[in-house]
């Protein structure tokens, strides 16, 4: 018989604490979200209402029905899908191919280049934002998908993880498949992006998540009615007076369910991402 594990006290003693800070920790971000998910199924006078009730006294569906009549949430919902959708389909692209270019090759310049690119991390996006709308406006794609899309495609931070995750494969695995005729796009395709399946499901999290939750860019660069993304439709029921709480619980808890669907079915994936491009950067 296999002799069973003594549980040593200091162990014990150790792992308890823990335990307990990260309880507290999860129950810190779990209850506000809890709330108001709960608040979006009250009615407006309960939800103002002193002292604040957590469960709902009494179940309504009004709050959803005045979003639907007040903003045109499908064709905003349709805006954001575009908009997160498009801008991850060539992030992915993009920012895999800079990653790899940064792993893979050597050329003059390299270190230097790269060195840049990650110095543009520390820009913030309120620095960048007027030279990025004019340049938009110029090109003519104000009020339109692709003047969302194309200057959120190339993110410095994206290409440091996936030139991370190429970095942990051996070259000699592009060597053998160009001995064997492939071609680079070829290797590209076939060979390294199913080796960092992990990272390439984290950057299409972060992603789609990134602009999904986007507020200030469509708000430059769109203005017509039917080009606001659902941010930006939510941020209706929100005046510098007054605050419309009922149907803000439930525009929110409706933006907030595919971003939570989204990220419990590549969960497995984004943890061994982010693991993946701390180690190997």
């Amino acid at each position: 018989m296999k002799k069973k594990k003594a549980i040593k006290i200091k162990d014990v003693t150790i792992s308890i604490p823990i335990f307990i800070v990260l309880v507290i920790l999860a129950l810190l971000v779990l209850v506000p979200i809890i709330w108001m998910m709960l608040s979006a199924f009250k009615p407006e006078k309960e939800i103002i209402s002193w002292p604040p009730t957590f469960v709902p006294q009494s179940l309504t569906v009004e709050n959803f029905v005045d979003v639907q009549d007040r903003i045109n949430i499908l064709r905003y919902m349709l805006n954001s899908v575009i908009y997160a959708g498009g801008t991850t389909l060539l992030a992915v692209i993009v920012n895999s191919m800079a990653g790899y270019a940064y792993a893979f090759y050597d050329f003059k310049g390299k270190t230097g280049l790269f060195l840049m690119t990650l110095a543009t991390m520390m820009v913030p996006f309120q620095v960048i934002m007027v030279p990025l709308f004019l340049v938009v406006f110029k090109l003519g794609m104000y009020d339109s998908y692709w003047g969302l899309i194309i200057p959120r495609v190339a993110v410095a931070g994206s290409i440091f993880m996936m030139r991370a995750a190429f970095s942990g494969i051996p070259k000699e695995l592009a060597e053998a498949a160009r001995i064997d005729g492939l071609s680079e796009m070829g290797i590209f395709w076939r060979i390294m992006m199913p080796q960092v399946k992990p990272a390439a499901i984290t950057l299409i999290i972060l992603s789609i998540n990134g602009s999904w939750n986007d507020l200030l860019w469509p708000m430059i660069v769109t203005s017509k009615t039917q080009m606001r993304t659902l941010a930006n439709g939510l941020a209706l029921f929100i005046g510098q007076n007054t605050i419309e709480y009922g149907a803000a619980f439930a525009g929110a808890l409706i933006s907030l369910l595919p971003m939570f669907i989204l990220y419990m079915a590549g969960q497995k994936y984004f943890v061994e991402g982010m693991a993946s491009a701390g180690l190997k950067g």
